[in-house]
């Protein structure tokens, strides 16, 4: 059998590959003609890249490339540090049935050399990468998702059944600061279903519950307690600190008040509600086009007519569902990955075991958010739904906000 040497193997596929320089690749990066691949090491990477290249390290280069470039009609440059190895990688990718693939002459260090810009970008610690490795190994995360992640911050309306696990999972996700509204103290009923309190914080107010946990959890996420009432006197001053809102309350008037501040201020708001055995979760965002709760819900129930969880009953594990899915909208919007539930209300029978998807439709007469609003400023809304302030006296004679 005859060996060849590194020597003869370059220059084989020398004569078999396309090399492009360095100047060729910034002519076509320019055009949006070709897809740049970055196969250097994590190392390499971290010291500086082209912006918008995909990086995908040579050892996982053919196990990921249909992730980042599927159509293998369209032109793809592989780039390494010096122009090696990515001769070697665009073989494999021929190998692999992609047609128009070249090789950049030089690589990085080229590009670098001929005074093209770079990024440098920050990166993660050793221990984050640890800790979210499940992220990103994902295409659609990444280390650059995950920092966008940490850069987010979303307010929580309740720490309660609904905003217990959306909390817990956004702290897991390593979103980097997350608020909570809320005045009650645990009691002891609240634990068949608000997972983030513990016996031992029964009488302890919920903000600080949650920190706790939330502290136990991911050291890295700063938790904001606001242990009020939010009013129409502190919605704006609240809201307008976070990117994305989570509703968790159960009555109506803290519902349309945090839709119609989310609304006036420009804030997404992911919505849900539970019940018995049957829930539902949104996504209102007018900025992009969507309705907002009252395209759904344009005038509030009579008193009465529809039970509180502490009325009708709640299966303990539903808001964790629930609670669960609004995580994953908040964390859908912050990567801007997928579809996010905007003009849409997804329903859940736990009973039937099954989801459906009811399409909203934007109201253009809405008070709100249509086309002539007569709402641009926060009203009385406990007046509006025509009921009492919905309050709890907690165990310091404090009034509290009621949350599922």
């Amino acid at each position: 059998m005859a060996y060849i040497t590194s020597d003869q193997l370059l220059a084989k596929l020398r004569q078999e590959i396309k090399e492009i320089s360095v100047h060729e690749l910034a002519d076509k990066l320019d055009k949006g003609e070709i897809t740049l691949v970055d196969i250097r090491g994590r190392d390499e990477w971290d010291q500086g890249h082209i912006s918008g290249a995909a990086h995908i390290p040579r050892g996982f280069l053919e196990l990921q490339i249909e992730t980042r470039q599927a159509n293998r009609r369209k032109p793809i440059a592989v780039m390494c540090a010096g122009g090696v190895r990515s001769l070697l990688g665009a073989r494999d990718l021929q190998t692999m049935g992609y047609r128009n693939v070249v090789s950049v002459a030089g690589g990085f260090s080229g590009w670098k050399n001929a005074g093209y810009p770079f990024v440098v970008p920050r990166t993660l610690t050793p221990e984050q990468r640890n800790r979210y490795a499940r992220h990103i190994v994902m295409p659609e995360v990444g280390e650059e998702g995950q920092l966008k992640l940490m850069d987010a911050s979303v307010l929580l309306i309740g720490a309660g059944g609904l905003g217990s696990p959306a909390a817990i999972y956004l702290a897991a996700a390593g979103v980097g600061r997350i608020g909570l509204v809320d005045f009650d103290v645990v009691d002891t009923s609240n634990l068949q279903r608000q997972i983030i309190h513990r016996l031992d914080d029964v009488d302890k107010p919920k903000v600080e519950s949650a920190a706790h946990t939330i502290g136990q959890l991911n050291p890295d996420v700063s938790v904001i307690g606001h242990r009020t009432q939010i009013t129409s006197q502190n919605a704006f001053n609240i809201i307008s600190q976070y990117d994305i809102v989570i509703n968790g309350s159960d009555n109506f008037p803290t519902r349309y008040l945090v839709n119609d501040a989310c609304v006036l201020l420009g804030k997404p708001l992911v919505d849900a509600s539970v019940l018995r055995f049957e829930g539902q979760v949104t996504v209102f965002d007018t900025t992009k086009g969507g309705p907002c709760y009252r395209c759904l819900y344009p005038d509030p129930p009579p008193p009465g007519e529809v039970p509180s969880c502490a009325e009708g009953g709640v299966l303990g594990v539903l808001p964790g569902i629930i609670g669960s899915l609004e995580a994953l909208e908040a964390i859908k919007l912050i990567l801007g990955q997928g579809d996010p539930l905007v003009g849409r209300l997804l329903q859940y029978d736990a009973l039937d075991g099954e989801f459906r998807a009811l399409n909203i439709a934007k109201n253009p007469a809405c008070p709100v958010c249509g086309e002539h609003p007569t709402v641009t400023e926060l009203i009385d809304y406990n007046q509006f739904c025509g009921v009492p302030p919905v309050e709890v006296v907690s165990a310091n004679g404090a009034q509290a906000a009621v949350s599922a």
